[in-house]
Formats: structure tokens, sequence, C-alpha cells
């Protein structure tokens, strides 16, 4: 659009002929006519005559640098979701029965139309693959909504889920342990306080089953785990037993210190962040037991008792 001039307005009152495309220019009788998106002009390429100033744009939104940003930003249609099986890409056949106008469908079109529902539900699944995602992705959804991560989370554990059935790694184990061993994957990678222990308990497999997928997943998708830190874990085990936030800062203030000292490498995250909060507890004068904190963070009194020891050089002078 370099080559256009002065940008002349359309006479106020003068109408365009409906159902007419604007091709040529009522101005100059130019057929170089350009149309500009960002201001919602269209305009001859010659004079500058501007022939509309009010279109609508149907292009994607905002720019997109990538495929994928593209394919996210298109103005219509949902978008596309690893966590269902088929991305949402199909289409459903609702079972209101209903027209356009709400008005009830007639017997005979209720009956094909449940028919052809029928035949629609069966034919997405149809396919062993398309059966084991529809599976796994029930299932990832039932622990995250149990557990309380978030969607985006969810989204991640799902598209692990699907890396692992192309690598042929669900074949000749459980769904649910390769769904659960993923949903953990993603939630140690990102940092989010869910243990093993309490996927576990939530899933339909031991602990020890999500243990073995868990460590399969790390090994044949070169999964990198960043090291955990157990300042992460203080909110979590504090709002269960409504310890104060002067409490809670003394506690990630201890497990900094120890951190630094490399005191807490190889330990449990869980286990240190509930001594450093008994620790805490101490030093501010709440009163809360071993017992409440260990019950709190899902960990023994013992491990408490030996964390203790190994923090308590680091307690504020």
């Amino acid at each position: 659009m370099g080559d256009v001039g002065i940008r002349k307005k359309a006479p106020i009152g003068g109408k365009e002929r409906k159902g007419l495309a604007l091709t040529t220019c009522p101005e100059c009788g130019s057929t170089n006519i350009v149309v500009d998106y960002e201001r919602g002009e269209i305009l001859c390429g010659d004079c500058g005559f501007v022939l509309s100033s009010s279109i609508m744009s149907r292009r994607p939104e905002w720019r997109a640098f990538t495929p994928q940003e593209q394919r996210e930003r298109t103005r219509v249609g949902l978008p596309t979701s690893y966590s269902i099986h088929d991305k949402g890409l199909s289409t459903v056949i609702s079972n209101i029965y209903r027209d356009a106008s709400g008005r009830k469908l007639p017997l005979k079109t209720r009956i094909k139309m449940l028919r052809l529902r029928r035949w629609q539900i069966r034919s997405k699944v149809y396919s062993s693959r398309s059966r084991n995602l529809s599976r796994a992705m029930n299932e990832i959804d039932r622990l995250a909504s149990q557990l309380n991560v978030p969607p985006q989370l969810q989204e991640m554990a799902a598209l692990v889920y699907r890396k692992a059935l192309e690598k042929d790694l669900v074949r000749g184990r459980s769904i649910a342990a390769i769904a659960a061993a993923s949903l953990y994957a993603i939630c140690r990678q990102t940092g989010t306080p869910r243990t093993l222990k309490e996927i576990a308990k939530v899933s339909m497999v031991s602990r020890k089953e999500i243990a073995r997928c868990y460590r399969l997943l790390l090994k044949k998708l070169d999964i990198t785990m960043p090291i955990d830190d157990p300042a992460k874990c203080v909110p979590k085990i504090a709002s269960k037993l409504s310890i104060s936030e002067e409490c809670r800062q003394t506690a990630i203030e201890i497990l900094k210190k120890a951190q630094k000292a490399r005191v807490a490498t190889g330990k449990h995250p869980m286990g240190l962040a509930a001594t450093a909060l008994y620790m805490a507890c101490k030093i501010t004068g709440e009163r809360r037991t071993q017992r409440e904190i260990a019950d709190a963070a899902d960990v023994t009194e013992v491990t408490i008792r030996n964390r203790y020891n190994d923090l308590k050089a680091f307690l504020p002078s």
C-alpha cells in the first residue's frame, strides 16, 4: 500500500449498491482495489479514494508468527484441546431434539436423530487409539478435578500422555497408571505441590505402579525435572492449619538458609516444609503439635524430628 497517495473519503450520503462487489474505483475507474484490515477500509490503490470504511475482518485475530498461534487466534470455533481425545474437533448431535425455534421435533425425526446420535458416538471412539485416548483423557480430567489442578496443567499432562502413546509406552501397562504418572510429572515440572501419595490416593492404581510409570516417562520422553523447592509447599500446609502469615514467612526464611547451605539437597520437600513450619510455630508462639503438622503435610512425625536436626542450625538468632 506504499503507492497510495492522498486518502479521500467517500462523500456523505453516497450509498453503495447492495450486493455489488467493490471492484472498481468510482473516482478514477481503477481496478487496483486494496483492502486494509488494520483500518477496516477498502480503498483505491491508485488515487487513495476510500470506497468503504466499515469492513469486518474475518482473518485470524492479532498477529501470528507460528502455525500454532494462527490456529489459536482464529475468530470462530472453540480452540483445540489436548485434554479431549479428538482435540475438540468433532461435532456433537444434541439430545435436546428441538428445532431452531424451540419447538419439539416430530417423533419420526426424533427417532432418526437418536439413531444418528448413537452412531456418531460410536464412530468417535471406533479405533483402539481413540478408545485409549478417551479413557486416558477422562482419567486425567478426573484426577485433575479431585486434586484441584489448573486446566493449563491438565492440558500439559494430556500432551505428555499423547507422546507416551505415540512411543508405544502404554502397551502392556495400565492406562490409569500412565495417566496418573503424566499428571504427576507435570506437577513436579511446574513446581505444583502435589505429591505422589496424594495422586495415588485418588487414582485407581498403586503408588508403586505410578512411580514405575513416572520413571519410564522421564527416561523415554527425556523429561527433565527442576530441583524441588520446599518453600512452595509451605502455603499448602499452612492453609490447612490456619497458620499466620508471619509464621509462614519465618518458615520460608529457614528453608532459604538451608538451601543456600545445600542442606535441603536430596531431602523430601514436603518433610522439610513441615519441619520449617513446626520450627516457625515455636518461634512465633503458635501452638501446633508435630502430629498436627505431620498430618497436614502427609508425612510422619519421625520425618519432622529427623529434619529438625538438619534445620536447627538455621533458626533465626
